[in-house]
């Protein structure tokens, strides 16, 4: 299947997922954030690099289990219980405290000069993700906040993709039809979703190519299509 997608005169938009799509972890990890490990070690010295660990997985479980992005205090107790630490108030609170974006996020290197193309020709953006609720304030800390006019959080709307719900929240605080969105996601399981429900949808694929529905290597290939 081609890489390069044929322009669609209908499109008018673009709902963007956020990891792996726009932005990704330095470090190789999204969650828990990369300053677990030295946050909990400052509030409980004792504990080991075994313990740490398991409490990471216990959080793998807690999340691919859930049917919603839950809350961040709630994952971080579960984490903690899990292992024997005391989730107090003042741990959790450090472990969701703010810290400046680019110390944990880097948007992918064509992100920036893309946007800022697709806004110049008058694309509406959004974005789709299953996600924690500070996302948007993620965004604008790496300064790409400025381009999306809507958010459709796991978090906020209490279901993850591919629920319908997530989709069509988006599109219709665009006030466009399905039919007139481009979807994108890193997982092609999710794009089949939303061209299942009327959306157009390519899948990110910056690395070898799995997509059974139509992919993209670089989200400079959008320019194509508007």
């Amino acid at each position: 299947m081609t890489t390069r997608p044929s322009p669609q005169e209908d499109l008018r938009a673009v709902l963007f997922d956020s990891g792996g799509v726009l932005m990704q972890p330095i470090g190789g990890r999204w969650n828990p954030r990369a300053d677990f490990e030295q946050t909990v070690l400052a509030h409980v010295p004792s504990i080991t690099s075994e313990q740490l660990a398991a409490a990471v997985a216990a959080g793998d479980r807690y999340l691919a289990t859930s049917s919603s992005t839950p809350e961040t205090d709630d994952y971080h107790r579960v984490m903690l219980s899990d292992v024997g630490v005391d989730p107090t108030s003042e741990l959790l609170a450090d472990l969701r405290r703010e810290v400046p974006p680019a110390t944990l996020l880097e948007t992918y290197p064509e992100v920036m000069g893309t946007l800022e193309e697709l806004s110049r020709r008058g694309v509406r953006m959004a974005v789709v993700s299953d996600a924690w609720p500070n996302l948007p304030d993620l965004h604008t800390g790496l300064g790409i906040g400025r381009f999306f006019e809507a958010y459709a959080i796991s978090a906020v709307l209490g279901c993850n993709k591919p629920d319908p719900r997530m989709y069509h929240h988006a599109s219709a605080a665009l006030g466009l039809a399905p039919a007139q969105c481009l979807f994108l996601d890193d997982d092609p399981a999710l794009v089949a979703a939303a061209i299942g429900l009327g959306y157009a949808g390519r899948a990110v694929c910056r690395g070898p190519v799995t997509a059974e529905v139509p992919f993209i290597a670089s989200l400079v290939e959008l320019l194509d299509l508007f």
